[in-house]
């Protein structure tokens, strides 16, 4: 199975695809939202383009595997983690996930997540 790029035509900062799909495993540039308000509304806003990058690559969180969350301050983890949990409510297997504090993300922003995920089509 080729490299297959996806994307939602969102704007991308750098030299990057926004995800990309090959041999079954389905990988997400990090998402910010920094516009977006609070750390309550970025990760909400971040987890919205996530759920729209995995609808592109024919998959939903549901085959998430790993998440990596980088918060600009830990002491934003409980607020990330409100918002990171009721998006995860009706998964019946949690991705694995490392949450910590970077020294400072991309635009300002609050959180970055970033998700690893399976192509179930490739994989049943």
């Amino acid at each position: 199975m080729a490299k297959e790029r996806i994307d939602t035509g969102g704007k991308v900062f750098g030299p990057y695809s926004p995800g990309v799909k090959a041999n079954g495993v389905i990988w997400l540039a990090g998402q910010i939202a920094p516009e977006a308000g609070g750390i309550r509304e970025q990760t909400q806003a971040s987890l919205d383009k996530i759920d729209a990058l995995l609808a592109a690559a024919g998959a939903t969180k549901h085959e998430v595997t790993f998440a990596q969350v980088l918060l600009n301050d830990i002491n934003d983890f409980a607020d990330m983690n409100d918002i990171y949990g009721a998006w995860l409510a009706d998964v019946e297997i949690p991705p694995a996930r490392a949450a910590f504090e970077a020294a400072a993300l991309p635009r300002g922003a609050a959180v970055e997540i970033v998700v690893q995920a399976y192509d179930k089509k490739c994989c049943e």
